[in-house]
């Protein structure tokens, strides 16, 4: 009889390692492959449908670096869209989190409120914010000639110098109440006991924020940082809704600068951006996660 036991647990131990062959097989069809060839097409002078192609060495990432003033443009928009929307959005979702930790029906509804735009297509909230940015009958400008704030009035997206911050500002409201969520359930796992017992050492708001609240969310912390920081290199459909297909150099961002690469039949060269792209998010990812554990060590 414990042989017969034994044998059926052999056999359903050896059945459980079939059960990650479908998510492994779509990971290396879906990304190890396409990863692989992307740096096999950066080495060379690819359009995207030619037969043949040229092996160019390291000529494309030469290029990048040091002579494509708008993969640079797009870059330098990238990182300013980055730092805004990071840091932005991780306090604003913090601070609606905190106000709405506990369960009533009011922070329900404000829980629902909040988290609405997030369900919205990011086309639908491009299209409702360029009437908002609209610098003629937009609802930016029509409220503050309305109370008597004419003299603020801007042409938002039209500004090459503030349209990477208007786009940060819809990347905000777009997704703050997505990362409210995660603040609210990294809040909710800390222990109550750990409140009271610093309340009776005196303990004060802040001091149980920082002593208290601050380190044990730290791993919704970075989960909000690092997808947060993955959102805005990857703003591609919002950006095109607001700026247009391709879009101006104020507003084009790695990702657009990418695709825009591509459909001019420079795959190769768009290979090789790619790549870049991979290796920043990497990077920042990488930052963030050192300076989380050393702000809450």
């Amino acid at each position: 009889m414990s042989s017969t036991r034994s044998g059926r647990s052999g056999r359903r131990a050896r059945a459980l390692w079939f059960f990650p062959v479908p998510a492994l097989a779509l990971y290396l069809f879906f990304f190890a492959y396409p990863t692989l060839q992307a740096f096999q097409y950066a080495l060379t002078d690819w359009d995207g449908y030619s037969a043949t192609y040229h092996n160019v060495g390291l000529h494309n990432l030469t290029r990048l670096a040091t002579a494509d003033d708008t993969f640079r443009n797009a870059a330098e928009n990238n990182l300013k869209l980055t730092v805004v929307v990071v840091l932005a959005q991780t306090a604003l979702a913090l601070g609606l989190a905190l106000y709405l930790v506990r369960t009533t029906r009011a922070s329900t509804l404000l829980r629902a409120v909040f988290f609405l735009p997030t369900v919205l297509s990011s086309v639908s909230v491009a299209f409702v914010w360029r009437f908002v940015y609209d610098p003629d009958g937009g609802l930016l400008n029509s409220a503050l000639r309305a109370v008597g704030l004419g003299g603020w009035q801007s042409v938002y997206l039209g500004n090459p110098n503030t349209a990477v911050f208007w786009l940060a500002l819809t990347q905000v409201w777009f997704h703050a109440g997505q990362m409210m969520v995660v603040f609210i359930a990294g809040l909710q796992a800390i222990p109550r006991e750990l409140y009271e017992a610093a309340e009776l050492d005196g303990a004060g708001r802040w001091s149980r924020f920082r002593y208290v609240t601050w380190p044990l969310v730290a791993p919704a912390t970075g989960i909000v940082l690092a997808y947060t920081t993955v959102q805005s290199f990857k703003a591609f459909d919002l950006v095109l809704g607001l700026g247009g297909n391709p879009p101006g150099p104020a507003l084009d961002i790695l990702s657009t600068r990418v695709y825009t690469t591509f459909s001019n039949n420079q795959f190769g060269y768009a290979a090789a951006q790619s790549l870049v792209f991979m290796a920043l998010i990497a990077l920042l990812t990488w930052v963030q996660r050192r300076a989380i554990r050393r702000a809450t060590a």
